[in-house]
């Protein structure tokens, strides 16, 4: 409930205004203090070498934090503000373990700079076939690209050509949907796997008989133990791209009965959350 006190123009009260700025200013430098706590903390990391045996960027684990901060907000602060936040923090922290850089098709910049920070160097190219090649030569550490679309032309398609296992996909931007939102609005690419959470979904690649229906193709998933939650095809008809429940490892034995449309695993990524309206403050 609003202090009158504080904003009912007719009622304000210096004191009480006064002390309120007191208490942000105190506010404030507590957060300031974490902050540059955890800041030292992520320098200690990288500066004893303590993740030099893995990829800086660990999607799965901040997808995680971002699910626990998410599932214990309450009060008027919007989630999305929540997630914009601890994106920021966690870029920063990312660029103090490691160079990091991004290449993005033009478009989804936004989507970049929202979720790696406003500070990470990015580059933008004009075709997903030049994000994908700057991702491999080294100019970049991930790539960002649009989600797959159903129908769309082999030069969109980039998940079709990906050079996966070199080449996965291991994170959804957004992480946190708009209100109303479905679906991830662009995938991160990088040359490396995504670490697994509790909820997951993998993508397997399909090269399609030419007679062979979606719903053939839904029933031979759903038959291998992979129902999928989303199909999707290319304009031509021939390559498809199933989005099932849970990271899918080349070696899965469920893979074997799809052998005919020669499955091909080309990563994941940790389920995206919804923006649902935070808890009130009882």
């Amino acid at each position: 409930m609003p202090d009158s006190a504080l904003t009912d123009p007719a009622a304000v009260q210096p004191e009480a205004l006064a002390a309120a700025r007191a208490e942000f200013d105190a506010i404030d430098d507590q957060l300031h203090d974490l902050l540059m706590r955890r800041a030292g903390l992520s320098a200690s990391l990288a500066a004893n070498g303590m993740k030099a045996s893995g990829a800086s960027f660990r999607p799965g684990r901040e997808a995680m934090i971002l699910r626990r901060l998410l599932g214990r907000h309450r009060g008027p602060m919007p989630r999305a503000a929540v997630a914009r936040l601890w994106r920021e923090v966690i870029a920063t922290s990312l660029r103090q373990q490691s160079a990091f850089s991004v290449a993005a098709l033009g478009g989804t910049e936004p989507l970049a700079l929202g979720h790696f920070g406003l500070d990470t160097p990015l580059r933008i190219h004009a075709t997903p076939s030049r994000v994908l090649a700057a991702l491999s030569a080294g100019e970049a550490t991930v790539a960002i690209l649009p989600s797959p679309a159903d129908g769309e032309p082999l030069a969109d398609a980039w998940w079709a050509s990906v050079e996966a296992p070199r080449l996965q996909v291991v994170a959804a931007l957004p992480f946190l949907l708009r209100p109303g939102q479905t679906l991830p609005s662009a995938l991160v690419v990088a040359a490396f796997a995504a670490d697994a959470t509790p909820r997951d979904r993998g993508l397997i690649r399909l090269e399609r008989a030419p007679n062979t229906s979606r719903g053939a193709l839904v029933s031979a998933l759903g038959a291998a133990g992979l129902p999928p939650q989303r199909l999707i095809l290319s304009a031509d008809g021939m390559r498809g791209l199933a989005e099932v429940e849970g990271l899918i490892q080349p070696g899965d034995p469920r893979l074997a009965a799809l052998s005919a449309l020669r499955p091909h695993p080309i990563g994941g990524f940790a389920e995206p959350s919804l923006d649902e309206p935070a808890t009130e403050t009882p």
